[in-house]
């Protein structure tokens, strides 16, 4: 049995689809700490973000409080990824550059990356970053400017700070005023949405 949406109710929907952005993206890989993910997802769906990427291969995907992600993840959609392969695979077919959190030298600077592109940002483990057998198939490593004596920001935070720039970036160029989805592909995702 259908729900009764209000006509209020049915235009946010129909608005906050209208402003996510199917082509950026966030990667989860092994991040284990449960108030962690759940402010990860708020970003996302709080930025526009379609789905989250998740990757775990030696860390279990932690279990998330309903009060804190249930009504974020319920609007943000989660791809679960068994392999590395089929990680990357699936970036790659979506056309998006792939970046990874870094503090190396090579890393370049938050705002010198061009997020009007598709991306995927891969936000790695709590305690050791971005693993190594996902850092050989990034295209670039960024790092997120800071003038403090602390020298890393939480997962979390972090991962709001980089789609801010990239929200930043793409509003500046009108990319919060099309949409990213074919007609189709939006009345699809909308008659969804609608049943949530």
């Amino acid at each position: 049995m259908s729900r009764t949406i209000t006509p209020q109710r049915r235009s946010r929907i129909e608005r906050v689809l209208f402003w996510r952005q199917k082509d950026l993206t966030l990667v989860l890989a092994n991040i284990h700490d449960p108030h962690n993910v759940s402010a990860i997802y708020r970003s996302c769906d709080a930025f526009g973000v379609a789905e989250v990427h998740l990757y775990y291969t030696d860390t279990p995907f932690p279990v998330l409080g309903r009060k804190s992600s249930a009504s974020a993840r319920k609007w943000v959609e989660s791809v679960r990824h068994k392999t590395l392969g089929g990680l990357v695979g699936r970036l790659r077919a979506n056309g998006q550059q792939i970046l990874a959190t870094s503090c190396s030298a090579t890393a370049r600077s938050l705002a010198d990356w061009d997020f009007t592109r598709p991306t995927a940002v891969i936000m790695g483990n709590e305690h050791r970053g971005v693993d190594g057998e996902l850092a050989t198939h990034v295209d670039g490593e960024l790092y997120i400017p800071m003038y403090g004596m602390i020298r890393s920001f939480n997962v979390s935070v972090a991962a709001a700070v980089i789609l801010a720039e990239a929200s930043r970036q793409r509003v500046l160029a009108g990319m919060y005023a099309r949409s990213s989805y074919t007609e189709e592909e939006y009345a699809e995702k909308l008659g969804r949405w609608l049943e949530k």
